[in-house]
């Protein structure tokens, strides 16, 4: 199948084009340069398509009022306590912007920055580029990023890589937020994790450096269950999971289900970690796609990424990352 360009808007003088790619099976994905925002994904079902990720319908609301809808966020995703990291003896400040923390690679981080895209039609895929100068919110390094999408059937792959002249963090994450239903909220999705723990959370919803025990707890979710608890009530999540160490890559993570059950999505990672967030901080108020609102508990979210905040606890996965280390990263999304 093919990939479709057009110009979808501007940003700070930079022209944003849009990468439509169809799949075989009928599955179509938009996808902005800036951000490398994965800005609509619709999937055939019975009587039609259904559109199962946040977005908006035209670029003017995604500065203001995107809450990293379908974004590749960096350099280092999610929250860095206290805004700031020791490398090789010297403290990096970078801009908090939640608080104390630095969340998402900063304001004007990766997802808010228009990346250059080039087509491969022969794949259906899209590989965009960008540069990312020493100091960039306050990061060390001169980073050259890569994000290639391929879609083939009803896969979505994505396959990130960072080359750097000197050594930085990298952890980068792709942040969709999806809803597989037809109700405006999904609570009764069912969600089933393949992890047996989680990064423990200060009130800061930065990690401790505490690995705990899932089982007993309402992040437990091997066994699959709805983001509601036992009396009906929306219980919040935005946890990091801890995913098994030499676990079989082959193995999808994490599985959930539409509450029509008919629409299922899996996901792959080589990640030692998964994001679990179900909107608890969501209420967008401008109108998404189609019209919709997207208030609290709108969407869920899983990113595949390396644990939070892990340039503050040596016993979490490395990403300091130099000239001889270059980062690497896939995740591949199957919905049908």
């Amino acid at each position: 199948m093919a990939v479709n360009v057009s110009e979808f808007g501007e940003y700070q003088g930079k022209r944003v084009d849009q990468f439509r790619l169809t799949s075989s099976t009928g599955v179509t994905v938009d996808i902005i340069g800036y951000g490398v925002v994965v800005r609509d994904w619709r999937v055939p079902v019975a009587g039609g398509e259904r559109q199962v990720a946040l977005g908006f319908d035209s670029f003017a609301p995604y500065p203001e009022h995107s809450p990293h809808f379908g974004s590749l966020a960096g350099r280092v995703a999610n929250r860095i306590k206290d805004a700031s990291f020791t490398l090789d003896g010297k403290t990096y400040k970078l801009p908090a912007n939640e608080g104390n923390l630095h969340l998402h690679g900063g304001p004007e981080g990766l997802g808010r920055q228009v990346w250059s895209g080039e087509v491969d039609n022969g794949n259906t895929a899209v590989r965009f580029t960008h540069f990312s100068p020493d100091g960039a919110m306050g990061y060390p390094g001169n980073v050259n990023f890569a994000a290639t999408y391929t879609l083939k059937g009803n896969k979505l792959r994505l396959e990130l890589t960072a080359t750097t002249d000197r050594p930085t963090p990298i952890s980068l994450v792709q942040h969709q937020y999806f809803n597989l239903g037809t109700d405006e909220l999904v609570l009764d999705h069912k969600l089933q994790v393949n992890s047996s723990a989680y990064t423990e959370l200060g009130p800061d919803l930065c990690p401790t450096g505490a690995i705990l025990p899932s089982a007993g707890t309402q992040y437990d979710l091997r066994q699959g269950r709805t983001m509601r608890d036992k009396a009906g009530q929306p219980i919040d999540y935005d946890i990091g999971m801890v995913l098994d160490c030499g676990r079989d890559l082959s193995q999808a993570v994490a599985t959930v289900t539409s509450p029509e059950a008919d629409l299922t999505l899996k996901l792959w990672s080589d990640r030692p970690g998964l994001q679990v967030y179900n909107g608890v901080m969501t209420n967008v108020q401008v109108p998404g796609l189609g019209g919709r609102r997207y208030p609290k508990h709108s969407g869920f979210c899983l990113e595949d990424q390396a644990l939070a905040d892990a340039v503050h606890h040596p016993h979490f996965p490395n990403i300091i990352y130099s000239p001889d280390r270059p980062y690497s990263h896939w995740c591949e999304i199957e919905i049908g």
